[in-house]
């Protein structure tokens, strides 16, 4: 299953992939969300218990997955695993020499979108989110860097404790908030400005945008 996902013939692809899978195209992102958090919540403890929640699905999910799961596991990547390294396509020579099981990007990026989505509460967020996470998830298949186990794996736990810390962030915002549903077109089901949301969708734009470029300049 992991060859329909894998590679192509297309530098453009490969450059396009190389870009979308790296952490750093997707700081501007983070920085909007930070925006649309900051925008949208009145004091700084709401601030940062939300921030606080983020972080937790990151830590957990990269504790999990790169401290306890793969080295336990300890099954090589596709790219370097001994009976496939050479039946997969591999963009550069990235075959990684960590072990695969399973997914901490699918894990860490899902945990976080799942937990937007539930903050939020609006489906073109909650769908560019999801969007997101699933894009990171086929670099990875991409690239050989995974299985689609890994990354479906990943993506279950990675909900699991993106909804793990929103139950968390929401015991704890009721007892410093007093925010209920907002009935408004202006504005998500939990008070976030739709107006806000579109910042967020545009960096997204943005963002792709500048990989397409990026890929053409790469392959030139």
């Amino acid at each position: 299953m992991l060859a329909f996902f894998n590679g192509s013939e297309s530098l453009f692809l490969d450059g396009l992939i190389v870009t979308l899978t790296s952490g750093a195209t997707w700081i501007p992102l983070y920085v909007a969300l930070l925006y649309l958090v900051i925008k949208n919540n009145d004091t700084m403890a709401q601030i940062m218990l939300i921030v606080g929640c983020c972080l937790l699905c990151f830590f957990v999910t990269e504790f999990v997955t790169e401290g306890l799961v793969k080295p336990a596991v300890a099954r090589p990547r596709p790219g370097n695993h001994p009976l496939y390294m050479y039946d997969v396509d591999v963009v550069d020579d990235l075959r990684g020499l960590d072990y695969s099981f399973f997914s901490a990007h699918a894990a860490n990026t899902f945990g976080i979108a799942v937990f937007f989505c539930l903050l939020v509460r609006n489906s073109l967020f909650s769908w560019l989110m999801v969007g997101w996470s699933l894009l990171n998830c086929y670099t990875r298949l991409y690239l050989a860097k995974h299985y689609p186990s890994d990354i479906c794996v990943g993506l279950l736990f990675g909900a699991l404790v993106g909804t793990l810390a929103y139950l968390l962030y929401a015991a704890v915002y009721r007892r410093i908030s007093s925010r209920g549903h907002y009935i408004s077109s202006q504005y998500s089901r939990t008070g976030y400005s739709l107006d806000d949301i579109d910042v967020v969708a545009l960096v997204l734009m943005l963002i792709l945008f500048y990989a397409i470029v990026r890929a053409f300049v790469l392959q030139l």
